[in-house]
């Protein structure tokens, strides 16, 4: 068995289930927002103030956010290794990759618990 330093799964069946659960949590994150702006009557800052000063919706957010990371590095990373040939090459994108996503995680984390 051949692993590589740059997945997320221990194997393509660990990934494939990281990927659908990810996809449900984003899935419930659209759903919500989406009832959360139709069933909305007035979408002043002080409504989408008042939605992202709960604790609930902000663990809701940024697990969605973290989800988004893990699903978009599995989906990365399986593109990278099936169109970059080159071993170099596919692991310095690999590594472009996973050093986004960290920051994109750490910075939404800074925005949501600051709000």
């Amino acid at each position: 068995m051949v692993a590589s330093a740059t997945s997320l799964g221990r194997s393509g069946l660990h990934d494939w289930m990281i990927q659908r659960v990810t996809a449900v949590v984003l899935a419930a994150y659209v759903v919500y927002l989406a009832g959360f702006v139709f069933s909305s009557e007035v979408l002043a800052f002080s409504t989408w103030q008042g939605l992202f000063a709960q604790t609930w919706f902000k663990v809701f957010s940024l697990l969605a956010l973290a989800s988004l990371c893990f699903h978009a590095w599995i989906g990365m990373w399986i593109v990278s290794t099936d169109y970059i040939k080159p071993t170099g090459i596919r692991m310095v994108f690999q590594v472009l990759i996973i050093l986004s996503c960290f920051a994109f995680l750490i910075w939404g984390a800074q925005i949501l618990w600051s709000v």
